[in-house]
């Protein structure tokens, strides 16, 4: 009979930690359309699987809501999520 080690589930290491800036694929206001675009945000919660991105103005849901807090949740892996190319603006 052969032998079989039990392995356990290696936790990957994550994509984004918290700081991190990163555009997420996103529902919001640009001049007075709406629009479905990259938006700069900023990790604000990231664990092995989730990640927690704030925005510095509204972002709304698929369906239209707005999202009260401007906080969006996307999986790690997720296409719609990735590091921030440009630096972010400061605002007066």
């Amino acid at each position: 009979m052969e032998k079989r080690q039990a392995t356990v589930g290696a936790v990957e290491a994550r994509h984004f930690q918290v700081g991190d800036l990163v555009d997420v694929l996103s529902d919001h206001n640009q001049g007075d359309q709406r629009v479905n675009d990259w938006l700069q945000g900023v990790v604000v919660q990231a664990d092995y699987k989730m990640v927690a991105v704030q925005f510095n103005q509204d972002v709304y849901l698929t369906d239209g809501w707005m999202v009260p807090d401007r906080v969006l949740w996307a999986r790690q892996d997720s296409d719609k999520l990735r590091r921030s190319v440009k630096r972010r603006i400061r605002r007066h």
